[in-house]
């Protein structure tokens, strides 16, 4: 047992270097120095009048506080369990070798969580992340596809502290969506996020096939980060086809069931972007728009292109052999990455938001060029 404590000592001992790496590489001085700057500006006496500024910096600071608090709290834990294993080795204390054990294993999990907090150093990482949700052809079962989907990313930021604010919804035919978009706001929501865009295939028993018979289907997950300043982009109001419908859809009593939602096609691409959830059609309008900028902005910077006028609008297709991603529920259970090769056999767990196997491979495998 005492050749347990050791080791555990030894890995302590590592363990101290890497925090004390971690704490410069995740800037943790300059957060609290944030968090107190902005702290100081809630305090102007016209704080209040902006009520979206004052939340979004509500919201930064908060962001800010917890990161520096978890990375004390972890410190610390370091710390405790550091002594607790020194007075065990000196007290030949076999009852504290478990306790011990089990800490170091936490504090290394935690540790290599922060790890993958460093890798997001992309321009956009830190920005909040749009998420659409397109079924592929096959009907009732990819529309239902993709809401499980849509349920799967929501359960995934809310697990993870942020705020996730559905925008737009249009219902299956039978069940499920046809589209929908969500907002998921919060400190490096675009940098996790972006892992998942791309074509995810679902193998199942449909249960929507009376003969019960096993289906595949396809469904898009496109990932934007929204650009805080999105001015340089113009758009003319003669390329924008603009219709107002009734909300529907997973909002619930949250949405306004009024005429005030709209969708807006952008003829020179053919993209389509929509918004039901805000109070009046003008709001509505105000965020499809930005969500419209987002989207041609995001195709400016991954294609190369040096203006907006360039985009043409085309989009891979929602089929086989361009998925980034498999779930397979049957004859086994299986979810794995095409792109890394990670896979996790606990299909349950994974369809309620536990994907971070799959983000943190991502993020290695993009951060050593073996992925672009």
């Amino acid at each position: 047992m005492i050749v347990a404590l050791e080791e555990a000592k030894r890995r302590l001992v590592a363990l101290e270097d890497v925090l004390s790496e971690l704490r410069n590489q995740l800037r943790i001085d300059e957060a609290k120095e944030r968090a107190e700057e902005l702290e100081r500006e809630t305090m102007v006496q016209d704080f209040w009048n902006d009520a979206e500024k004052s939340s979004k910096k509500l919201q930064e600071i908060k962001q800010l506080k917890d990161k520096v608090e978890s990375y004390e709290a972890l410190l610390a834990k370091l710390e405790d369990t550091y002594t607790l294993c020194e007075m065990a080795i000196e007290a030949n204390d076999e009852d504290s070798v478990d306790e011990v054990v089990t800490d170091t294993e936490f504090i290394e999990a935690e540790a290599e969580k922060k790890r993958i907090e460093v890798l997001l150093s992309g321009p956009y990482d830190k920005n909040n992340a749009i998420i659409s949700f397109h079924p592929g052809a096959g009907g009732t079962e990819a529309q239902d596809w993709a809401s499980m989907l849509y349920r799967l990313y929501t359960r995934w930021g809310e697990k993870h502290g942020f705020n996730v604010k559905l925008v737009d919804w249009l219902d299956g035919d039978e069940a499920g969506l046809k589209s929908a978009t969500i907002m998921v706001e919060g400190i490096n929501a675009y940098g996790y996020l972006k892992s998942e865009n791309g074509v995810h295939r679902l193998v199942r028993v449909s249960p929507f096939d009376s003969s019960g018979r096993r289906h595949t289907s396809f469904a898009s997950v496109e990932v934007m980060p929204e650009f805080e300043d999105d001015d340089s982009i113009v758009i003319k109001d003669e390329d924008m086809e603009i219709t107002a419908h009734r909300s529907s859809g997973a909002g619930g009593q949250h949405i306004n069931k009024t005429d005030s939602a709209l969708r807006i096609v952008h003829k020179p691409t053919g993209i389509v972007v929509g918004c039901q959830t805000e109070r009046s059609q003008l709001q509505n309008k105000e965020t499809a728009i930005k969500m419209l900028k987002a989207k041609l902005m995001e195709i400016k910077l991954r294609e190369k292109l040096e203006k907006i006028e360039d985009i043409q609008g085309n989009k891979a297709n929602i089929e086989w052999g361009s998925q980034i991603r498999s779930y397979v529920f049957m004859p086994y259970t299986l979810a794995k990455d095409t792109r890394t090769g990670f896979e996790d056999g606990n299909i349950d767990s994974v369809m309620d938001g536990e994907i971070d196997g799959f983000i943190n491979a991502y993020l290695k495998a993009l951060s050593k060029g073996e992925i672009k």
